[in-house]
């Protein structure tokens, strides 16, 4: 799945993965199927292995997280292997599909949409210029397109440094380093080549770059829901915060006020300053009525917690919310 120049790695890629035992006949041993399975399921992944939580998570499920050395040592015959790898690969796409991956995929199509536009190109250098030229003198330093490549980043479609080595040699080959000074013009006639060569280096050899994003669908949610004590407990804070406090409050204005500071906790999107889950929280909220029950009785708060929480969870299962977790 894929949004917006981003992929998601949701589970659904984990259907066409090759189920077969690594040998038709003779047993392997607990080692080399946890080996084949993480690199089947790396090769769907764009050759990215699971996080390490996830990897636990998958391991937990399949009862060898806490005894791993016996289970690596225990020999499977061809129909246990064949079970395990497809157990493996279910429980790997469960917890993808619970927590995904989001990964920007670098292959040079952005900065092509970029340099095919004269004018999208032209703007994008004079930007970068006038960031570049802190000091105001119509200059900068050669240099400086390093920084300018910095600047137009992964959103742009240039990978870390880090990341592509070959970056560096781009710069190089095209004089892109010293102290010679350029003015804009100058600049956007150095930079428009290096793009060019970085764009087609791209389109050889792709970049993967895991995002720091989390994707909140609703599945953290649905999982409160069907945890009774948990949704208990929620409640017996919020009735404890209502006895709290001297003005009075429907039950709906205390759940909301709840779940505004403490939503994170159950699977929502926090608030902070994105307007998008404001105008969610609006229309879930808008959209249930208090109930015939005892106004403020802990069943009365459990029945309308349970709807908002369900309409939370179908809203955010038909558009997922991005939280960037580096904010």
């Amino acid at each position: 799945m894929a949004d917006g120049g981003l992929t998601i790695l949701d589970g659904n890629q984990l259907r066409a993965v090759d189920l077969s035992p690594p040998s038709p006949d003779g047993a392997v041993t607990g080692a080399q199927l946890l080996e084949l399975a993480e690199s089947r399921v790396s090769a769907s992944l764009f050759g990215l292995a699971l996080p390490e939580n996830l990897k636990s998570a998958v391991l937990r499920r399949l009862e060898i997280g806490d005894d791993f050395s016996s289970f690596s040592a225990k020999e499977l015959d061809r129909e246990n292997a064949s079970s395990f790898l497809q157990n493996y690969v279910s429980i790997a796409a469960d917890e993808l599909k619970d927590d995904p991956m989001v990964l920007s995929i670098l292959d040079g199509k952005a900065l092509r949409i970029i340099l095919e536009d004269e004018d999208d190109f032209a703007m994008l250098a004079e930007n970068l210029f006038t960031d570049l030229d802190i000091e105001d003198r119509g200059k900068i330093r050669k240099s400086e397109i390093q920084n300018a490549l910095l600047h137009m980043g992964i959103e742009m479609g240039v990978p870390p440094f880090a990341e592509f080595p070959r970056l560096s040699d781009i710069l190089k080959k095209h004089g892109a380093e010293g102290e010679e000074e350029l003015g804009q013009a100058q600049f956007a006639q150095l930079l428009q080549p290096v793009l060019q060569e970085l764009a087609d280096a791209l389109t050889e050899n792709h970049v993967v770059v895991v995002q720091n994003v989390k994707i909140i669908n609703g599945s953290q949610l649905r999982k409160v829901l069907a945890n009774e004590k948990l949704l208990n407990d929620v409640v017996d804070k919020i009735i404890q915060e209502k006895n709290g406090q001297a003005d009075a409050k429907t039950t709906k204005e205390l759940i909301r006020s709840f779940l505004q500071k403490n939503g994170k906790d159950l699977g929502l999107p926090p608030l902070r300053a994105d307007e998008m889950v404001v105008l969610l929280y609006d229309a879930v909220f808008a959209d249930v009525e208090e109930t015939k029950n005892t106004p403020g009785s802990e069943e009365n708060f459990m029945v309308v917690l349970k709807e908002i929480l369900v309409r939370f969870a179908e809203q955010l299962e038909a558009n997922p919310v991005f939280h960037d977790l580096g904010i």
